[in-house]
């Protein structure tokens, strides 16, 4: 990125700066984590493979920074026997989870291998959350906007829709109502934030994440209330 001063057209050096300064903060977090929480990855690893067997991961095509398709990685949350072809979301009650795969939906436990994605560089602590291929036709009237900053692991919607799988009301179809109000929802979060970051706001929601792991959680936004929404 780069502005204009007269007739010249300097780099953003202060937006570099503060791009260089991001990264490392999430390659010392990432790779911090990954070595401190060494054994529970081992843990979950051999619990979800004594009592389902492999894969223990789950990867899955995500939409990156520009449109940019990666693999995303997780623990198996799901029976070994469902495909890739079922439902993309997961909701509450959930028959293809596991026992312990509810334990890790829970907890976001699940979400520990994408801490390999922040080291690879497809994905950064603090993002949107990214997307599966099954939602690409979201990124329209504005929210393609959204696309424009790299995928995160946390974030405001990840943070208020914390339990976004209690949200699926019985009346609609999932994918249907994710279409029609989660994503609209969440997009416009993070629209309102990502624009106007700064690395202590980040730090700030790192915070927050983690909070909302250990079990705090604020109330999330009603997702058909506009005035809830920024």
């Amino acid at each position: 990125m780069s502005i204009r001063h007269g007739a010249l057209e300097l780099p953003d050096v202060a937006g570099a700066v503060h791009g260089w300064v991001r990264r490392a903060l999430d390659l010392g977090i990432a790779g911090s984590a990954v070595i401190v929480l060494a054994p529970l990855f081992g843990l979950i690893a051999l619990v979800l493979y004594l009592e389902g067997g492999r894969p223990i991961l789950f990867a899955q095509t995500r939409i990156g920074a520009g449109g940019r398709p990666f693999r995303m990685y997780k623990f198996r949350k799901f029976h070994t026997r469902c495909d890739s072809s079922g439902c993309p979301l997961t909701v509450e009650h959930d028959s293809r989870m596991t026992p312990s795969g509810r334990i890790l939906a829970a907890t976001k436990l699940d979400e520990l291998p994408q801490l390999w994605n922040v080291l690879s560089g497809d994905m950064a602590i603090v993002g949107p959350r990214p997307e599966s291929l099954a939602f690409i036709d979201c990124f329209r009237g504005g929210y393609e906007d959204v696309l424009r900053y790299k995928p995160g692991l946390l974030g405001p919607s990840q943070v208020l829709f914390r339990h976004e799988a209690r949200l699926y009301p019985s009346s609609e179809e999932p994918t249907r109502f994710y279409r029609r109000v989660l994503f609209p929802a969440k997009a416009k979060l993070d629209l309102a934030y990502f624009p106007h970051r700064t690395i202590a706001s980040d730090v700030a929601w790192m915070a927050r994440g983690a909070m909302a792991i250990l079990g705090w959680v604020p109330a999330a936004p009603n997702p058909e209330s506009r005035r809830h929404l920024p």
